[in-house]
């Protein structure tokens, strides 16, 4: 007895629990993310001062026009306008980012999506009542970007053929199918210039009243939120999370993981569709050859920068918009040209990799990327694992 004992005062002690995570320490890490998601953008700005004082430009001058620009008077409106293409695109990338997958084909995705809109807007206008013209217009749209995702969702799906390289030329591929739609069949036969046929200003979408908005912001921001509920209350939005974090723990709990594959390209191309309808219904009205705005490249950042959490797209894509609203006179104002909001967006891209590299070391709030999306980067460009 006096063996065992002393037996049992020599063995070691078991494993202290790991801490529990106390309410301070939550809250901490709640403003470490907080303020991780906004320095990229305040660096960037401050990086943009000092490069027009380098370039001999007054920075209060040009933000304090940004601002005046994009907010002051009604110009506010003009930003909302901007917000509402820039929301649906958003909104797709977050569909598909949130599944560990890259659609990286929006350009193609939303001109086919605008050519579409402009090519039977007309006609549609001419035979049928508007809001059944807008239905089945924004139902043209949405198709025309989704059907343009199945080469690359089946690839994915059935062979494991990484998406990036699929969608990235498939992009290119659509992009020139565009122009051949817009100088061939769907060519404003009354004018020399490569262009589709105007819609008619009395049949583009109405303005929220008192305003020079038009109902597709709401349409955006209503779909948004409803997204957001769909992603953060349903089954598919689970399942898509459980995929993106874990594509092995999501076949082992029988999520069938090829359905959930295309489905999120389908929906993610659909909502880049639909986002052209918006920008055409409601601003463009027309479409031009080699034209192209290129939402995507511009949106991505703010996507990161909110966690892929729609809601906090939201203020994202609003400064953004500001930026672009306000920033195209600004540069006029400053004599330089637009491509200097583009320099802004990739100032704060970079300082979001410095901070991405710096927080993997060090307790700076969550990750700009879901852990499946890191573990894709990691990944060769040419070849995934094949998925049973």
């Amino acid at each position: 007895m006096a063996i065992a004992a002393e037996d049992r005062a020599a063995a070691p002690a078991p494993p202290a629990p790991p801490p529990a995570r106390t309410a301070t320490g939550r809250g901490q890490m709640v403003v470490l993310t907080f303020v991780r998601s906004l320095v990229p953008v305040v660096l960037a700005l401050l990086a943009g001062a000092v490069l027009l004082l380098v370039l001999g430009r007054s920075p209060v001058r040009f933000y304090s026009d940004v601002w005046r620009y994009g907010v002051e008077l009604n110009n506010w409106q003009n930003s909302a306008v901007l917000m509402a293409p820039l929301l649906l695109m958003a909104a797709a990338l977050v569909v598909v980012f949130r599944a560990n997958i890259w659609n990286l084909g929006y350009d193609a995705q939303y001109l086919l999506g605008a050519v579409f809109v402009v090519g039977y807007g007309p006609w549609m206008f001419a035979h049928f009542p508007r809001p059944v013209a807008y239905a089945v217009l924004f139902v043209i749209a949405g198709l025309a970007g989704a059907i343009w995702t199945i080469v690359p969702a089946l690839l994915r799906a059935y062979f494991g053929t990484n998406e990036i390289i699929t969608t990235l030329m498939m992009s290119f591929i659509g992009i020139d199918v565009a122009n051949i739609l817009v100088k061939g069949p769907f060519q404003d036969p009354t004018v020399t210039i490569p262009q589709t046929k105007t819609i008619p200003y009395n049949d583009m979408l109405p303005n929220i009243p008192g305003t020079h908005i038009h109902v597709g912001f709401l349409v955006a921001l209503g779909i948004v939120l409803v997204l957001h509920y769909l992603l953060t209350r349903t089954s598919f939005g689970l399942r898509l999370q459980v995929f993106g974090e874990n594509p092995k723990a999501a076949r082992h709990v029988g999520i069938n993981v090829r359905r959930l594959i295309i489905s999120s390209f389908l929906w993610s191309g659909f909502l880049i569709g639909v986002s052209a309808a918006v920008d055409i219904l409601g601003l463009w009205s027309y479409v031009r050859s080699n034209w192209n705005p290129s939402y995507g490249n511009t949106v991505i950042p703010f996507v990161f920068l909110a966690r892929l959490n729609l809601l906090a797209v939201i203020p994202f894509v609003a400064f953004y918009a500001v930026l672009s609203t306000g920033g195209d006179l600004a540069t006029q104002a400053v004599s330089l040209p637009t491509d200097f909001l583009l320099v802004i967006v990739a100032l704060i891209l970079l300082f979001m990799t410095i901070i991405e590299f710096l927080g993997r070391r060090r307790e700076l709030g969550q990750s700009y990327l879901t852990k499946g999306l890191r573990e894709a980067l990691r990944q060769p460009l040419v070849r995934r694992r094949r998925s049973p």
